[in-house]
């Protein structure tokens, strides 16, 4: 398979904003399986996936997935013209004393993308731009930002879009981070990625108003809020105020959306996503419509 389509347009709706579909978990579904005893081989999982997304191609303008078992769950089904993006970062993730560090493979670049039929590249990075560097340690931080440099450059040259996901971890002996201080990192490190010319980052929700609309203030690139497994109600309240006072150009949502499908057989998890599901992602669209900032607006 080879992508038709380049630019952000192909996972952005019609008016330039995202309603992007998340189902690139792999270890995590495997310990959501596991917590419901359900099975963890790869077969089941695709064929959960499969479940999940084939309903939610008529709505969403992008389906986030996996190439190991995402890409394959997909086959046959019918996209109705919407995007995929598909993860880059290694599955298994590297360490230092605990901290993630970046790395990539140099074979899961954006024509690697295209080949498997995608249309954009998604990268998840874990970066704290304010992590002090000891003497003789790596720079963590500096490992993020060459390989987000990496991958921009790459997928310019390919005209393959590239989406990068940051996650805030803590530090070592910082204890538990308050709503204020995640925020912080939030914002800290999406000013760390802003001038690496990604062309769409996909940020935590950075904890209130206020701090939405300071995030707005640091950054350029076009964001998208993730849902980071919140309860769906909480994640409608997260999409206006991301919108209103963040200038968030939609969302990329996965567990406030499915995760309930989690634990039901394929019969029954067909009709919670067709019914319940398909629900869930237009009331999200509801959410944002009139109040996302289309891509090209932001950038």
């Amino acid at each position: 398979m080879v992508a038709t389509d380049v630019g952000l347009d192909a996972i952005a709706r019609d008016d330039g904003t995202f309603a992007i579909v998340a189902m690139d978990q792999r270890n995590t579904l495997r310990r959501m399986f596991t917590a419901v005893d359900g099975p963890t081989d790869n077969a089941s999982l695709q064929d959960f996936k499969q479940d999940v997304v084939a309903p939610l191609f008529e709505l969403a303008s992008g389906i986030l997935l996996d190439p190991d078992i995402g890409i394959p769950a997909i086959s046959g089904v019918e996209r109705h013209g919407c995007g995929v993006l598909i993860a880059a970062e290694p599955e298994v993730k590297q360490a230092y004393e605990g901290e993630p560090r970046a790395t990539r493979s140099p074979a899961l670049n954006a024509q690697w993308v295209r080949d498997l039929g995608g249309d954009a590249l998604k990268f998840l990075v874990q970066l704290r731009a304010d992590r002090p560097r000891a003497d003789g340690s790596p720079d963590l931080v500096q490992e993020v930002i060459e390989v987000v440099e990496a991958i921009v450059a790459d997928c310019r040259q390919a005209g393959v879009p590239s989406v990068v996901e940051n996650l805030i971890y803590t530090l070592p002996g910082e204890g538990e981070l308050s709503p204020e201080q995640k925020g912080d990192a939030i914002i800290g490190a999406a000013e760390a990625l802003d001038g690496l010319g990604c062309d769409l980052l996909k940020l935590e929700y950075p904890g209130s108003p206020a701090a939405c609309r300071r995030l707005a203030e640091t950054i350029e690139t076009p964001w998208a809020v993730l849902s980071a497994g919140v309860a769906f109600d909480q994640f409608q309240d997260v999409l206006r105020i991301s919108c209103d006072e963040g200038g968030a150009s939609g969302f990329i949502a996965g567990r406030a959306i499915w995760k309930d499908a989690v634990g039901m057989d394929s019969a029954e998890r067909r009709r919670f996503m067709a019914t319940t599901g398909q629900e869930r992602l237009a009331a999200c669209i509801t959410a944002i419509d009139g109040r996302a900032r289309p891509w090209r607006d932001a950038s």
